[in-house]
Protein backbone atom coordinates (compact mmCIF):
# COMPACT_ATOMS: atom_id res chain seq x y z
CA UNK A 1 0.00 0.00 0.00
CA UNK A 2 1.19 3.50 -0.90
CA UNK A 3 -0.34 6.72 0.42
CA UNK A 4 -0.94 8.95 -2.59
CA UNK A 5 -2.48 11.68 -0.42
CA UNK A 6 -5.01 13.14 -2.85
CA UNK A 7 -8.48 12.19 -4.07
CA UNK A 8 -7.49 12.56 -7.72
CA UNK A 9 -4.24 12.54 -9.65
CA UNK A 10 -4.76 15.40 -12.09
CA UNK A 11 -2.06 17.55 -10.48
CA UNK A 12 0.61 14.85 -10.39
CA UNK A 13 0.03 12.11 -12.93
CA UNK A 14 3.72 11.23 -13.07
CA UNK A 15 3.83 10.33 -9.37
CA UNK A 16 0.58 8.39 -9.80
CA UNK A 17 2.24 6.20 -12.43
CA UNK A 18 5.27 5.78 -10.16
CA UNK A 19 2.93 4.59 -7.40
CA UNK A 20 1.23 2.11 -9.77
CA UNK A 21 4.64 0.74 -10.81
CA UNK A 22 5.74 0.45 -7.17
CA UNK A 23 2.61 -1.43 -6.08
CA UNK A 24 2.59 -3.66 -9.16
CA UNK A 25 6.25 -4.62 -8.57
CA UNK A 26 5.18 -6.61 -5.47
CA UNK A 27 2.71 -8.75 -7.46
CA UNK A 28 4.01 -12.34 -7.40
CA UNK A 29 1.62 -13.62 -10.10
CA UNK A 30 0.59 -16.53 -7.87
CA UNK A 31 -3.08 -15.52 -7.94
CA UNK A 32 -5.21 -13.52 -10.40
CA UNK A 33 -4.96 -9.75 -10.02
CA UNK A 34 -7.96 -7.43 -10.43
CA UNK A 35 -7.12 -3.77 -11.13
CA UNK A 36 -9.87 -1.23 -10.42
CA UNK A 37 -9.03 1.82 -12.53
CA UNK A 38 -10.33 5.35 -12.06
CA UNK A 39 -13.45 6.82 -13.62
CA UNK A 40 -11.39 9.66 -15.12
CA UNK A 41 -11.56 8.71 -18.81
CA UNK A 42 -11.64 12.11 -20.52
CA UNK A 43 -8.70 14.06 -21.87
CA UNK A 44 -5.51 13.24 -20.02
CA UNK A 45 -7.39 10.67 -17.94
CA UNK A 46 -7.90 8.49 -21.02
CA UNK A 47 -4.25 8.91 -22.01
CA UNK A 48 -3.17 7.92 -18.50
CA UNK A 49 -5.43 4.86 -18.68
CA UNK A 50 -3.71 3.82 -21.91
CA UNK A 51 -0.34 4.17 -20.16
CA UNK A 52 -1.56 1.93 -17.32
CA UNK A 53 -2.83 -0.71 -19.76
CA UNK A 54 0.57 -0.79 -21.44
CA UNK A 55 2.33 -0.91 -18.08
CA UNK A 56 0.27 -3.75 -16.56
CA UNK A 57 -0.32 -5.86 -19.72
CA UNK A 58 -3.67 -7.30 -18.56
CA UNK A 59 -5.18 -10.47 -19.99
CA UNK A 60 -8.72 -9.04 -19.92
CA UNK A 61 -10.21 -5.55 -19.87
CA UNK A 62 -13.78 -4.92 -18.74
CA UNK A 63 -15.00 -1.60 -20.17
CA UNK A 64 -18.20 -0.28 -18.61
CA UNK A 65 -20.05 2.25 -20.71
CA UNK A 66 -22.34 4.89 -19.23
CA UNK A 67 -26.07 5.02 -19.97
CA UNK A 68 -27.37 8.03 -21.91
CA UNK A 69 -23.90 9.50 -22.49
CA UNK A 70 -21.72 9.84 -25.55
CA UNK A 71 -19.53 6.78 -25.25
CA UNK A 72 -15.77 6.72 -25.55
CA UNK A 73 -14.15 4.47 -28.11
CA UNK A 74 -13.90 0.78 -27.17
CA UNK A 75 -10.48 0.04 -25.71
CA UNK A 76 -9.66 -2.65 -28.22
CA UNK A 77 -6.08 -3.93 -28.46
CA UNK A 78 -5.81 -2.16 -31.84
CA UNK A 79 -6.95 1.16 -30.35
CA UNK A 80 -4.50 0.97 -27.44
CA UNK A 81 -1.75 -0.15 -29.83
CA UNK A 82 -2.14 2.93 -32.04
CA UNK A 83 -3.11 5.65 -29.57
CA UNK A 84 -0.38 7.60 -27.75
CA UNK A 85 -0.73 7.78 -24.00
CA UNK A 86 0.27 10.53 -21.64
CA UNK A 87 3.83 9.24 -21.25
CA UNK A 88 4.02 6.42 -23.83
CA UNK A 89 3.91 6.46 -27.60
CA UNK A 90 1.53 4.54 -29.81
CA UNK A 91 2.54 2.76 -32.97
CA UNK A 92 2.83 5.26 -35.79
CA UNK A 93 0.11 5.18 -38.38
CA UNK A 94 -0.11 6.47 -41.90
CA UNK A 95 -3.23 7.99 -43.39
CA UNK A 96 -6.43 7.26 -41.54
CA UNK A 97 -10.07 8.16 -41.85
CA UNK A 98 -12.00 9.90 -39.14
CA UNK A 99 -12.56 7.35 -36.40
CA UNK A 100 -16.16 6.68 -35.51
CA UNK A 101 -17.64 5.29 -32.32
CA UNK A 102 -17.04 1.73 -33.48
CA UNK A 103 -13.36 1.88 -32.52
CA UNK A 104 -10.13 1.97 -34.42
CA UNK A 105 -10.86 -0.40 -37.27
CA UNK A 106 -10.30 2.38 -39.86
CA UNK A 107 -6.80 3.18 -38.63
CA UNK A 108 -4.13 1.89 -40.96
CA UNK A 109 -0.69 1.55 -39.36
CA UNK A 110 2.37 2.29 -41.41
CA UNK A 111 4.80 -0.52 -42.00
CA UNK A 112 7.61 -0.68 -39.48
CA UNK A 113 6.48 2.48 -37.70
CA UNK A 114 6.51 2.97 -33.94
CA UNK A 115 8.03 0.98 -31.12
CA UNK A 116 5.00 -0.04 -29.08
CA UNK A 117 4.33 -3.76 -28.96
CA UNK A 118 0.81 -4.83 -29.80
CA UNK A 119 -1.11 -5.67 -26.60
CA UNK A 120 -2.85 -9.00 -26.31
CA UNK A 121 -5.98 -9.04 -24.18
CA UNK A 122 -9.68 -9.76 -24.45
CA UNK A 123 -12.06 -6.77 -24.25
CA UNK A 124 -15.35 -7.37 -22.42
CA UNK A 125 -17.66 -4.45 -23.22
CA UNK A 126 -20.56 -3.79 -20.84
CA UNK A 127 -23.33 -1.32 -21.66
CA UNK A 128 -25.62 -0.83 -18.63
CA UNK A 129 -29.17 0.39 -19.12
CA UNK A 130 -29.54 2.22 -15.81
CA UNK A 131 -30.55 5.89 -16.18
CA UNK A 132 -28.12 8.38 -14.60
CA UNK A 133 -25.54 5.65 -14.04
CA UNK A 134 -22.14 7.20 -13.61
CA UNK A 135 -23.26 10.87 -13.45
CA UNK A 136 -20.04 12.74 -12.65
CA UNK A 137 -21.41 15.27 -10.15
CA UNK A 138 -23.28 12.68 -8.10
CA UNK A 139 -20.28 10.36 -8.17
CA UNK A 140 -18.06 13.02 -6.61
CA UNK A 141 -20.54 13.65 -3.79
CA UNK A 142 -21.03 9.94 -3.12
CA UNK A 143 -17.30 9.25 -3.12
CA UNK A 144 -16.76 12.07 -0.61
CA UNK A 145 -19.40 10.64 1.74
CA UNK A 146 -18.05 7.11 1.35
CA UNK A 147 -14.51 8.34 2.00
CA UNK A 148 -15.61 9.99 5.25
CA UNK A 149 -17.47 6.85 6.31
CA UNK A 150 -14.37 4.78 5.54
CA UNK A 151 -12.23 7.05 7.72
CA UNK A 152 -14.79 6.88 10.55
CA UNK A 153 -14.86 3.10 10.28
CA UNK A 154 -11.07 3.04 10.46
CA UNK A 155 -11.10 5.26 13.57
CA UNK A 156 -13.69 2.92 15.06
CA UNK A 157 -10.87 0.41 15.57
CA UNK A 158 -9.63 2.69 18.35
CA UNK A 159 -12.75 1.97 20.38
CA UNK A 160 -12.70 -0.77 23.00
CA UNK A 161 -15.11 -3.63 22.18
CA UNK A 162 -15.92 -3.99 25.89
CA UNK A 163 -17.35 -0.47 26.28
CA UNK A 164 -20.80 0.25 24.89
CA UNK A 165 -20.40 4.03 24.78
CA UNK A 166 -18.22 5.50 22.05
CA UNK A 167 -15.28 7.37 23.54
CA UNK A 168 -14.35 10.75 22.02
CA UNK A 169 -10.93 10.79 20.40
CA UNK A 170 -9.56 13.39 22.81
CA UNK A 171 -10.10 10.94 25.69
CA UNK A 172 -7.90 8.23 24.13
CA UNK A 173 -4.21 7.92 25.01
CA UNK A 174 -2.01 8.71 21.99
CA UNK A 175 1.45 7.44 21.09
CA UNK A 176 4.30 9.85 21.77
CA UNK A 177 6.68 10.10 18.81
CA UNK A 178 9.93 12.13 19.03
CA UNK A 179 10.45 14.71 16.31
CA UNK A 180 13.74 13.14 15.26
CA UNK A 181 12.27 9.61 14.96
CA UNK A 182 10.17 10.27 11.85
CA UNK A 183 10.49 12.36 8.71
CA UNK A 184 7.70 14.73 7.62
CA UNK A 185 6.40 15.58 4.17
CA UNK A 186 3.34 17.53 3.01
CA UNK A 187 2.30 15.99 -0.30
CA UNK A 188 -0.28 18.27 -1.84
CA UNK A 189 1.19 21.76 -1.43
CA UNK A 190 4.30 23.66 -0.44
CA UNK A 191 4.38 24.70 3.21
CA UNK A 192 7.05 26.92 4.72
CA UNK A 193 9.16 25.13 7.38
CA UNK A 194 8.02 27.70 9.93
CA UNK A 195 4.39 26.69 9.35
CA UNK A 196 4.87 22.92 9.04
CA UNK A 197 3.67 22.19 12.59
CA UNK A 198 0.48 24.18 12.02
CA UNK A 199 -0.20 22.04 8.94
CA UNK A 200 0.54 18.70 10.65
CA UNK A 201 -1.37 19.38 13.86
CA UNK A 202 -4.87 17.80 13.90
CA UNK A 203 -4.30 16.20 10.49
CA UNK A 204 -4.82 12.80 8.91
CA UNK A 205 -1.44 11.25 8.09
CA UNK A 206 -0.11 8.17 6.37
CA UNK A 207 2.22 6.11 8.57
CA UNK A 208 4.96 5.11 6.17
CA UNK A 209 8.33 3.43 5.94
CA UNK A 210 11.11 4.87 3.82
CA UNK A 211 14.22 2.77 3.14
CA UNK A 212 16.62 5.48 4.29
CA UNK A 213 17.53 5.71 7.95
CA UNK A 214 16.43 8.87 9.71
CA UNK A 215 19.53 10.79 10.70
CA UNK A 216 19.07 14.08 12.49
CA UNK A 217 21.77 15.94 14.40
CA UNK A 218 19.20 18.01 16.31
CA UNK A 219 15.91 17.28 18.04
CA UNK A 220 14.05 17.74 14.75
CA UNK A 221 11.71 18.03 13.03
CA UNK A 222 13.05 16.12 10.03
CA UNK A 223 11.62 17.51 6.77
CA UNK A 224 11.81 15.72 3.42
CA UNK A 225 12.38 17.81 0.30
CA UNK A 226 10.66 15.31 -2.03
CA UNK A 227 7.65 13.04 -1.68
CA UNK A 228 8.81 9.42 -1.40
CA UNK A 229 7.09 6.46 -3.05
CA UNK A 230 7.21 4.02 -0.16
CA UNK A 231 5.25 1.48 1.88
CA UNK A 232 2.30 2.79 3.89
CA UNK A 233 1.52 0.69 6.98
CA UNK A 234 -1.64 2.48 8.06
CA UNK A 235 -3.08 5.82 9.07
CA UNK A 236 -3.41 8.05 12.09
CA UNK A 237 -4.32 11.47 13.42
CA UNK A 238 -1.71 13.84 14.81
CA UNK A 239 -3.90 15.00 17.69
CA UNK A 240 -1.27 17.29 19.16
CA UNK A 241 2.25 18.67 18.78
CA UNK A 242 4.28 19.24 21.96
CA UNK A 243 6.95 21.77 21.02
CA UNK A 244 8.67 21.85 24.42
CA UNK A 245 9.34 18.09 24.54
CA UNK A 246 9.65 17.74 20.74
CA UNK A 247 6.87 15.15 20.49
CA UNK A 248 4.05 14.29 18.11
CA UNK A 249 0.94 12.81 19.74
CA UNK A 250 -0.50 10.27 17.30
CA UNK A 251 -3.73 8.27 17.49
CA UNK A 252 -3.73 5.14 15.35
CA UNK A 253 -5.11 1.59 15.43
CA UNK A 254 -1.94 0.26 13.75
CA UNK A 255 -0.45 -2.45 16.03
CA UNK A 256 2.85 -1.70 17.85
CA UNK A 257 4.80 -4.32 15.89
CA UNK A 258 4.04 -2.41 12.68
CA UNK A 259 4.55 1.01 14.26
CA UNK A 260 8.17 0.09 14.99
CA UNK A 261 8.77 0.15 11.24
CA UNK A 262 7.23 3.60 10.70
CA UNK A 263 9.78 6.36 10.12
CA UNK A 264 7.83 8.80 7.94
CA UNK A 265 4.58 10.77 8.28
CA UNK A 266 2.96 11.88 5.01
CA UNK A 267 0.31 14.59 5.13
CA UNK A 268 -1.98 14.78 2.10
CA UNK A 269 -5.12 16.55 1.02
CA UNK A 270 -7.38 14.08 2.85
CA UNK A 271 -9.46 15.75 5.55
CA UNK A 272 -10.62 14.38 8.86
CA UNK A 273 -14.46 14.23 8.65
CA UNK A 274 -16.09 17.45 9.83
CA UNK A 275 -18.06 15.77 12.59
CA UNK A 276 -14.87 14.60 14.31
CA UNK A 277 -13.75 18.22 14.67
CA UNK A 278 -17.02 20.02 15.42
CA UNK A 279 -18.65 17.28 17.54
CA UNK A 280 -16.00 16.79 20.23
CA UNK A 281 -18.04 15.83 23.28
CA UNK A 282 -17.14 16.72 26.84
CA UNK A 283 -15.16 19.84 25.90
CA UNK A 284 -15.70 22.99 27.95
CA UNK A 285 -15.16 26.32 26.27
CA UNK A 286 -13.92 26.60 22.71
CA UNK A 287 -13.65 23.40 20.69
CA UNK A 288 -10.01 22.54 19.94
CA UNK A 289 -8.90 22.88 16.28
CA UNK A 290 -12.11 24.66 15.30
CA UNK A 291 -11.93 28.45 14.95
CA UNK A 292 -13.06 31.29 12.73
CA UNK A 293 -10.28 33.61 13.94
CA UNK A 294 -7.52 32.39 11.67
CA UNK A 295 -5.23 33.88 9.07
CA UNK A 296 -6.13 32.16 5.80
CA UNK A 297 -3.37 34.00 3.97
CA UNK A 298 -0.90 31.43 5.36
CA UNK A 299 0.11 29.18 2.48
CA UNK A 300 -1.69 25.86 2.73
CA UNK A 301 -4.48 27.01 5.02
CA UNK A 302 -6.81 27.79 2.15
CA UNK A 303 -6.82 24.09 1.21
CA UNK A 304 -7.91 23.18 4.74
CA UNK A 305 -10.60 25.82 4.73
CA UNK A 306 -12.20 24.32 1.62
CA UNK A 307 -11.84 20.66 2.42
CA UNK A 308 -13.01 20.67 6.04
CA UNK A 309 -16.40 22.31 5.56
CA UNK A 310 -18.64 20.84 2.89
CA UNK A 311 -22.03 22.09 1.79
CA UNK A 312 -24.61 21.42 4.47
CA UNK A 313 -26.94 19.30 2.36
CA UNK A 314 -24.30 16.56 2.16
CA UNK A 315 -23.27 16.68 5.80
CA UNK A 316 -23.98 13.75 8.10
CA UNK A 317 -23.50 13.06 11.78
CA UNK A 318 -21.13 10.58 13.33
CA UNK A 319 -20.44 9.19 16.79
CA UNK A 320 -16.66 9.55 16.85
CA UNK A 321 -15.83 12.90 18.43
Amino acid sequence: MVYYGQTNCEQDTERYLDVVKYVFSSYKKEVPLVVNTMGWVKGEGLLLLIDIIRLLSPSHIVQMDVYDWKAMAPLTPEYVHLTPGLYTKGKKQAKCKQMGMSGAENWKPSEGGGDASAPEYKLLYVHPEFPRAGVAGEARVHSSVLRDMSILGYLGQLQSPDIRAVLPLHSLVPYQVPFNAVALRVIHTDVAPTNIMYAVNASWVGLCRIPDEIRCQTDGPVLLTQTPVCDCLGFGIVRGVEMEKKLYHVLTPVPPESLRLVNCLLLGNIAIPNCVLVGQQGVEGEIPYVTSDYNYSILGSGKLKKKHFKRREYAFECDYA
